[in-house]
């Protein structure tokens, strides 16, 4: 039973987040070039963690915002450097299950990239039947 339990914790936990990621590459030939991805890596203490790739070649400030659907700010802040990785566990329970925007502005090149978040719960029941001899 515990592992019928395990597997249906595990498939839930799969199925529960979706992390996108998109590269932004800069337009004019001037600029430096920089990407930003954000992705799903796994969950910590039953809460997703998320992964936030900030790869530029020069410092920059980013500023990291995580949204609800209907506009409130859930967390925010600030970050200066070059090749900038940071990680954030969300408390599921502050947005159970409605969607997040993450927005990532990036200062210097005056861009900002928006991910969208969204969670959805699938339950597996199995039942198996074995012949004995």
């Amino acid at each position: 039973m515990k592992a019928v339990n395990y597997a249906i914790s595990l498939i839930t936990l799969i199925t529960l987040t979706v992390g996108f990621s998109t590269v932004t590459l800069a337009n004019d030939g001037g600029k430096k070039q920089h990407t930003t991805e954000l992705k799903f890596i796994g969950n910590m203490e039953n809460q997703p963690v998320f992964e936030l790739n900030l790869t530029n070649t020069e410092d920059d400030e980013f500023i990291v915002t995580f949204r609800d659907e209907a506009g409130n700010v859930l967390y925010t802040d600030k970050f200066k450097g070059a090749n900038i990785t940071k990680r954030f566990m969300l408390k599921s329970e502050d947005f159970g299950d409605t969607a997040l925007n993450v927005s990532v502005r990036s200062k210097k090149n005056n861009t900002t990239e928006v991910y969208t978040i969204n969670r959805s719960h699938t339950y597996v029941e199995e039942t198996v039947v074995n012949k004995l001899k």
